[in-house]
Protein backbone atom coordinates (compact mmCIF):
# COMPACT_ATOMS: atom_id res chain seq x y z
CA UNK A 1 0.00 0.00 0.00
CA UNK A 2 2.89 2.16 0.88
CA UNK A 3 4.92 1.80 -2.53
CA UNK A 4 1.44 2.50 -4.22
CA UNK A 5 0.74 5.43 -2.21
CA UNK A 6 4.75 6.56 -2.91
CA UNK A 7 4.30 6.13 -6.45
CA UNK A 8 0.81 7.85 -6.77
CA UNK A 9 2.00 10.67 -5.19
CA UNK A 10 5.27 10.57 -6.89
CA UNK A 11 3.22 10.83 -10.52
CA UNK A 12 1.07 13.61 -9.17
CA UNK A 13 4.01 15.78 -8.17
CA UNK A 14 5.35 14.78 -11.35
CA UNK A 15 2.39 16.00 -13.19
CA UNK A 16 2.28 19.54 -11.28
CA UNK A 17 5.50 20.05 -11.69
CA UNK A 18 5.08 19.71 -15.52
CA UNK A 19 2.00 21.88 -15.30
CA UNK A 20 4.03 24.57 -13.55
CA UNK A 21 6.71 24.20 -16.35
CA UNK A 22 4.07 25.14 -19.25
CA UNK A 23 2.44 27.97 -17.03
CA UNK A 24 5.77 29.54 -16.86
CA UNK A 25 6.15 29.75 -20.98
CA UNK A 26 5.94 32.61 -22.37
CA UNK A 27 3.71 33.85 -25.48
CA UNK A 28 5.51 35.97 -28.59
CA UNK A 29 3.39 37.84 -30.66
CA UNK A 30 4.76 38.11 -34.20
CA UNK A 31 3.75 40.38 -36.76
CA UNK A 32 3.41 38.75 -40.28
CA UNK A 33 2.76 40.27 -43.96
CA UNK A 34 2.04 36.93 -45.81
CA UNK A 35 -0.08 37.84 -48.70
CA UNK A 36 -2.18 34.84 -48.02
CA UNK A 37 -2.63 35.35 -44.72
CA UNK A 38 -1.57 38.46 -43.14
CA UNK A 39 -1.95 39.00 -39.45
CA UNK A 40 -0.72 38.51 -36.22
CA UNK A 41 0.54 35.39 -34.42
CA UNK A 42 1.34 34.11 -31.01
CA UNK A 43 3.98 31.35 -30.35
CA UNK A 44 4.83 29.63 -27.09
CA UNK A 45 8.33 30.28 -25.96
CA UNK A 46 10.30 28.24 -23.22
CA UNK A 47 12.49 30.05 -21.47
CA UNK A 48 14.22 26.99 -19.45
CA UNK A 49 15.31 25.76 -22.70
CA UNK A 50 14.74 28.89 -25.39
CA UNK A 51 11.92 26.44 -27.81
CA UNK A 52 9.89 28.52 -29.78
CA UNK A 53 6.65 26.76 -31.05
CA UNK A 54 5.45 27.12 -34.89
CA UNK A 55 3.06 30.47 -34.60
CA UNK A 56 -0.55 30.63 -34.93
CA UNK A 57 -2.52 33.15 -36.29
CA UNK A 58 -4.73 35.04 -33.51
CA UNK A 59 -6.08 37.47 -35.81
CA UNK A 60 -5.75 38.93 -39.82
CA UNK A 61 -5.11 42.39 -40.20
CA UNK A 62 -3.82 44.08 -43.14
CA UNK A 63 0.00 45.28 -43.52
CA UNK A 64 0.56 44.56 -40.03
CA UNK A 65 4.67 46.24 -39.82
CA UNK A 66 5.57 47.61 -35.92
CA UNK A 67 3.33 46.99 -32.50
CA UNK A 68 3.43 47.61 -29.21
CA UNK A 69 1.39 46.40 -26.04
CA UNK A 70 0.34 49.07 -23.14
CA UNK A 71 1.97 48.85 -19.76
CA UNK A 72 -0.64 46.46 -18.71
CA UNK A 73 -0.22 43.98 -21.60
CA UNK A 74 -3.88 44.60 -22.05
CA UNK A 75 -4.02 46.12 -25.17
CA UNK A 76 -1.55 46.13 -28.35
CA UNK A 77 -1.75 49.00 -30.69
CA UNK A 78 -0.42 48.38 -34.47
CA UNK A 79 1.02 49.83 -37.30
CA UNK A 80 -1.02 48.67 -40.16
CA UNK A 81 1.65 50.38 -43.44
CA UNK A 82 0.52 50.73 -47.02
CA UNK A 83 -1.28 52.89 -48.83
CA UNK A 84 -3.14 54.05 -46.96
CA UNK A 85 -2.33 53.00 -43.85
CA UNK A 86 -3.52 53.69 -40.25
CA UNK A 87 -3.17 52.58 -36.62
CA UNK A 88 -5.04 50.03 -34.84
CA UNK A 89 -6.03 49.38 -31.45
CA UNK A 90 -6.37 45.16 -29.95
CA UNK A 91 -7.59 44.42 -26.41
CA UNK A 92 -6.19 41.29 -25.19
CA UNK A 93 -8.61 38.91 -24.48
CA UNK A 94 -7.02 36.12 -22.88
CA UNK A 95 -3.73 36.52 -21.70
CA UNK A 96 -2.86 32.39 -21.73
CA UNK A 97 -4.11 32.30 -25.81
CA UNK A 98 -2.80 35.66 -26.92
CA UNK A 99 -6.27 35.86 -28.45
CA UNK A 100 -7.24 39.68 -29.77
CA UNK A 101 -10.28 41.24 -30.68
CA UNK A 102 -9.95 44.73 -32.73
CA UNK A 103 -11.63 47.90 -31.06
CA UNK A 104 -11.18 50.19 -33.44
CA UNK A 105 -8.83 51.44 -36.20
CA UNK A 106 -7.67 55.15 -37.40
CA UNK A 107 -6.59 55.86 -41.28
CA UNK A 108 -3.73 57.53 -41.87
CA UNK A 109 -3.37 60.48 -44.37
CA UNK A 110 -0.89 59.05 -47.10
CA UNK A 111 1.11 56.17 -46.33
CA UNK A 112 1.17 54.09 -43.41
CA UNK A 113 3.02 54.52 -40.11
CA UNK A 114 6.52 52.47 -39.57
CA UNK A 115 6.24 52.94 -35.62
CA UNK A 116 3.72 53.24 -32.67
CA UNK A 117 4.80 53.54 -28.95
CA UNK A 118 2.36 54.34 -25.71
CA UNK A 119 3.49 57.12 -23.31
CA UNK A 120 4.66 56.94 -19.91
CA UNK A 121 1.19 57.78 -18.24
CA UNK A 122 -0.44 55.27 -20.36
CA UNK A 123 -2.80 57.85 -22.20
CA UNK A 124 -1.45 58.61 -25.17
CA UNK A 125 -0.45 56.59 -28.42
CA UNK A 126 2.48 58.08 -30.30
CA UNK A 127 2.46 57.75 -34.27
CA UNK A 128 5.52 57.96 -36.69
CA UNK A 129 4.39 57.90 -40.40
CA UNK A 130 7.29 57.11 -42.55
CA UNK A 131 5.61 58.22 -46.24
CA UNK A 132 4.06 60.74 -44.46
CA UNK A 133 6.89 62.50 -42.89
CA UNK A 134 4.69 63.44 -39.86
CA UNK A 135 3.53 62.59 -36.41
CA UNK A 136 0.59 62.33 -34.75
CA UNK A 137 -0.61 61.87 -31.07
CA UNK A 138 -3.81 59.74 -30.18
CA UNK A 139 -5.83 59.65 -26.82
CA UNK A 140 -6.82 56.39 -25.56
CA UNK A 141 -10.83 56.22 -24.00
CA UNK A 142 -11.32 53.88 -21.18
CA UNK A 143 -11.66 50.77 -22.87
CA UNK A 144 -7.96 51.36 -24.61
CA UNK A 145 -9.34 51.98 -28.12
CA UNK A 146 -8.13 55.30 -30.02
CA UNK A 147 -9.82 58.14 -29.73
CA UNK A 148 -9.25 61.91 -30.46
CA UNK A 149 -6.28 63.15 -32.73
CA UNK A 150 -4.28 65.54 -29.77
CA UNK A 151 -1.51 66.45 -31.93
CA UNK A 152 -0.25 66.17 -35.71
CA UNK A 153 3.42 68.26 -36.70
CA UNK A 154 4.12 67.81 -40.59
CA UNK A 155 8.32 67.38 -41.10
CA UNK A 156 10.32 70.01 -43.65
CA UNK A 157 13.20 69.40 -45.29
CA UNK A 158 15.33 66.82 -46.95
CA UNK A 159 18.85 66.08 -46.69
CA UNK A 160 22.03 64.78 -49.34
CA UNK A 161 21.20 61.61 -50.15
CA UNK A 162 19.46 61.23 -53.53
CA UNK A 163 16.96 58.71 -53.47
CA UNK A 164 16.34 58.53 -50.04
CA UNK A 165 16.25 61.25 -48.67
CA UNK A 166 14.22 63.69 -50.45
CA UNK A 167 11.47 64.79 -48.30
CA UNK A 168 10.93 63.47 -44.30
CA UNK A 169 10.58 60.21 -43.13
CA UNK A 170 9.67 60.20 -39.78
CA UNK A 171 10.46 56.96 -38.55
CA UNK A 172 10.80 56.45 -34.72
CA UNK A 173 8.63 58.32 -31.96
CA UNK A 174 8.29 58.07 -28.28
CA UNK A 175 8.59 59.91 -25.41
CA UNK A 176 12.13 60.22 -22.75
CA UNK A 177 12.08 58.55 -19.49
CA UNK A 178 10.60 61.27 -17.89
CA UNK A 179 7.69 61.78 -20.54
CA UNK A 180 7.90 65.59 -20.59
CA UNK A 181 9.70 65.35 -24.30
CA UNK A 182 8.98 63.38 -27.40
CA UNK A 183 11.56 62.71 -29.96
CA UNK A 184 11.50 61.42 -33.61
CA UNK A 185 14.49 59.75 -35.64
CA UNK A 186 13.94 61.11 -39.14
CA UNK A 187 15.54 59.32 -41.74
CA UNK A 188 15.37 61.61 -44.54
CA UNK A 189 16.05 65.23 -42.86
CA UNK A 190 19.19 63.74 -40.81
CA UNK A 191 17.30 64.55 -37.74
CA UNK A 192 16.64 63.79 -34.27
CA UNK A 193 13.35 66.24 -33.44
CA UNK A 194 12.98 67.01 -29.75
CA UNK A 195 9.19 68.18 -28.85
CA UNK A 196 7.79 69.01 -25.68
CA UNK A 197 5.09 66.49 -24.53
CA UNK A 198 2.25 67.95 -22.54
CA UNK A 199 -0.92 66.01 -22.06
CA UNK A 200 -0.73 64.77 -25.59
CA UNK A 201 0.54 68.39 -27.28
CA UNK A 202 3.39 68.48 -29.05
CA UNK A 203 5.51 71.79 -29.14
CA UNK A 204 9.12 72.61 -30.94
CA UNK A 205 11.87 72.45 -27.97
CA UNK A 206 14.32 75.20 -27.74
CA UNK A 207 16.39 73.74 -29.81
CA UNK A 208 14.13 71.89 -31.99
CA UNK A 209 16.72 69.02 -33.15
CA UNK A 210 19.71 67.31 -33.00
CA UNK A 211 21.68 67.44 -36.60
CA UNK A 212 23.04 64.65 -37.30
CA UNK A 213 25.52 63.91 -40.66
CA UNK A 214 24.18 64.35 -43.93
CA UNK A 215 23.64 60.38 -45.36
CA UNK A 216 23.26 59.25 -42.21
CA UNK A 217 19.30 58.14 -42.09
CA UNK A 218 18.40 58.18 -38.19
CA UNK A 219 16.03 54.91 -37.89
CA UNK A 220 15.48 54.11 -34.61
CA UNK A 221 16.77 55.27 -30.94
CA UNK A 222 16.90 53.87 -27.98
CA UNK A 223 17.32 55.05 -24.20
CA UNK A 224 20.16 53.63 -21.96
CA UNK A 225 18.15 52.72 -18.53
CA UNK A 226 19.92 55.45 -16.47
CA UNK A 227 18.29 57.97 -18.49
CA UNK A 228 21.18 59.77 -19.05
CA UNK A 229 22.53 58.56 -23.01
CA UNK A 230 20.80 57.87 -25.80
CA UNK A 231 21.43 56.05 -28.78
CA UNK A 232 20.89 56.34 -32.76
CA UNK A 233 20.91 53.44 -35.15
CA UNK A 234 21.67 55.66 -38.60
CA UNK A 235 20.08 52.93 -41.42
CA UNK A 236 22.17 54.65 -44.26
CA UNK A 237 25.40 55.04 -43.18
CA UNK A 238 25.01 52.21 -40.75
CA UNK A 239 26.27 53.70 -37.92
CA UNK A 240 25.39 54.00 -34.13
CA UNK A 241 25.46 57.88 -32.63
CA UNK A 242 25.89 58.30 -28.88
CA UNK A 243 24.37 60.84 -27.31
CA UNK A 244 24.44 62.47 -23.42
CA UNK A 245 20.78 63.30 -23.10
CA UNK A 246 19.67 66.07 -20.44
CA UNK A 247 16.28 65.32 -19.51
CA UNK A 248 15.82 69.05 -17.74
CA UNK A 249 16.47 70.80 -21.08
CA UNK A 250 15.56 68.16 -23.59
CA UNK A 251 18.85 68.57 -25.09
CA UNK A 252 20.98 65.96 -27.26
CA UNK A 253 25.23 66.80 -27.10
CA UNK A 254 26.95 63.63 -29.00
CA UNK A 255 29.92 61.86 -27.84
CA UNK A 256 30.77 59.01 -30.00
CA UNK A 257 29.83 57.38 -33.36
CA UNK A 258 31.05 53.66 -34.16
CA UNK A 259 30.19 51.65 -36.87
CA UNK A 260 27.98 48.51 -37.62
CA UNK A 261 29.43 46.64 -40.17
CA UNK A 262 32.98 45.19 -40.89
CA UNK A 263 35.47 47.14 -42.72
CA UNK A 264 35.80 44.83 -45.58
CA UNK A 265 31.97 44.56 -46.39
CA UNK A 266 31.44 46.44 -49.27
CA UNK A 267 28.00 45.40 -50.50
CA UNK A 268 24.81 46.86 -49.78
CA UNK A 269 23.20 47.19 -46.16
CA UNK A 270 20.92 49.21 -43.92
CA UNK A 271 20.74 49.22 -40.02
CA UNK A 272 17.87 48.24 -39.08
CA UNK A 273 16.82 47.59 -35.35
CA UNK A 274 18.06 48.67 -31.66
CA UNK A 275 18.28 47.75 -28.34
CA UNK A 276 19.89 47.75 -25.08
CA UNK A 277 19.56 44.34 -22.14
CA UNK A 278 18.01 45.48 -19.29
CA UNK A 279 21.04 45.90 -17.09
CA UNK A 280 22.63 48.20 -19.19
CA UNK A 281 25.64 46.63 -19.96
CA UNK A 282 25.34 45.96 -24.26
CA UNK A 283 23.59 47.06 -27.20
CA UNK A 284 21.91 45.38 -29.99
CA UNK A 285 22.02 46.31 -33.87
CA UNK A 286 20.40 44.31 -36.75
CA UNK A 287 21.96 45.00 -40.38
CA UNK A 288 20.28 44.05 -42.95
CA UNK A 289 22.33 43.00 -45.76
CA UNK A 290 25.03 41.89 -44.05
CA UNK A 291 22.30 39.87 -42.09
CA UNK A 292 24.15 40.52 -38.93
CA UNK A 293 23.41 41.20 -35.25
CA UNK A 294 25.80 43.64 -34.16
CA UNK A 295 26.92 43.53 -29.89
CA UNK A 296 28.66 46.01 -28.23
CA UNK A 297 29.78 46.55 -24.68
CA UNK A 298 28.81 49.65 -22.99
CA UNK A 299 31.56 51.60 -20.56
CA UNK A 300 30.53 53.09 -17.38
CA UNK A 301 30.99 56.43 -19.69
CA UNK A 302 28.49 55.23 -22.35
CA UNK A 303 31.12 54.71 -24.75
CA UNK A 304 30.32 51.71 -27.21
CA UNK A 305 33.26 48.84 -27.92
CA UNK A 306 32.04 46.40 -30.52
CA UNK A 307 32.05 42.83 -28.95
CA UNK A 308 30.44 40.49 -31.58
CA UNK A 309 28.83 40.42 -35.25
CA UNK A 310 26.66 37.48 -35.25
CA UNK A 311 24.67 35.92 -38.65
CA UNK A 312 21.36 36.12 -37.85
CA UNK A 313 20.38 32.92 -39.63
CA UNK A 314 18.18 34.37 -41.98
CA UNK A 315 18.21 37.36 -44.15
CA UNK A 316 16.73 40.91 -43.49
CA UNK A 317 16.45 40.77 -40.09
CA UNK A 318 14.11 43.87 -39.17
CA UNK A 319 12.85 43.57 -35.66
CA UNK A 320 14.12 41.71 -32.81
CA UNK A 321 13.02 40.84 -29.22
CA UNK A 322 14.64 40.48 -25.80
CA UNK A 323 12.10 37.57 -23.74
CA UNK A 324 10.97 38.53 -20.19
CA UNK A 325 14.46 37.03 -18.42
CA UNK A 326 16.59 39.45 -20.91
CA UNK A 327 18.36 35.82 -21.04
CA UNK A 328 17.25 35.01 -24.74
CA UNK A 329 16.83 37.62 -27.76
CA UNK A 330 14.49 36.58 -30.39
CA UNK A 331 15.32 37.52 -34.26
CA UNK A 332 13.00 37.86 -37.47
CA UNK A 333 14.51 37.56 -40.76
CA UNK A 334 11.95 39.21 -42.78
CA UNK A 335 12.92 38.23 -46.12
CA UNK A 336 13.97 34.75 -44.85
CA UNK A 337 10.95 33.59 -43.50
CA UNK A 338 11.73 32.84 -40.45
CA UNK A 339 12.16 33.54 -36.55
CA UNK A 340 15.09 32.66 -34.83
CA UNK A 341 16.31 32.35 -30.72
CA UNK A 342 19.68 33.33 -29.75
CA UNK A 343 20.63 32.68 -25.95
CA UNK A 344 22.76 36.00 -24.88
CA UNK A 345 25.69 35.14 -22.13
CA UNK A 346 25.14 37.39 -19.33
CA UNK A 347 28.75 38.40 -18.63
CA UNK A 348 30.30 39.33 -22.32
CA UNK A 349 26.79 39.93 -23.89
CA UNK A 350 27.41 37.81 -27.01
CA UNK A 351 24.81 36.03 -28.67
CA UNK A 352 24.62 32.28 -28.77
CA UNK A 353 22.63 30.33 -32.00
CA UNK A 354 19.95 28.19 -29.94
CA UNK A 355 17.25 25.84 -31.77
CA UNK A 356 15.62 25.43 -34.88
CA UNK A 357 14.46 28.45 -37.25
CA UNK A 358 11.05 28.84 -36.29
CA UNK A 359 9.47 29.14 -40.38
CA UNK A 360 7.19 31.96 -40.83
CA UNK A 361 6.68 33.97 -43.92
CA UNK A 362 7.36 37.67 -44.33
CA UNK A 363 7.92 38.49 -40.09
CA UNK A 364 7.53 42.06 -38.75
CA UNK A 365 7.46 42.95 -35.29
CA UNK A 366 8.35 40.97 -32.03
CA UNK A 367 6.76 41.32 -28.98
CA UNK A 368 6.41 39.04 -25.45
CA UNK A 369 2.98 38.97 -24.16
CA UNK A 370 4.33 37.66 -21.44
Amino acid sequence: MKRRRFGFLAALTLLLSSHTAMAKNSLLYIATQNPEKMGITVAEFDPATGALSAPKLVIETRDPAHFTLSADHKHLYMCNTGTPGGVSAFAVEDAKTGALRLLNYKESKGRGPSYVSVDKSGKYVLDANYGGGYVEVYSLAADGSLDQQTAFVQHEGSSVHPQRQTKPYAHWFRTDPTNRFGLVADLGMDKIMVYRFDHGKLTPNDPPFAQVNGGSGPRHLAFHPNGKWLYAVQEISNEVIAFKWDSGKGVLTQFQQVKTLPDDFTAANTAAEIAIRNDGKFLYVSNRGHDSIAVYSISSNGELTLRQRVPSRGKVPRYFTFDPSNKWLIVSNQEGGNVVVFAVDAKSGELKPVGEQVPIAKPMAVVFLR
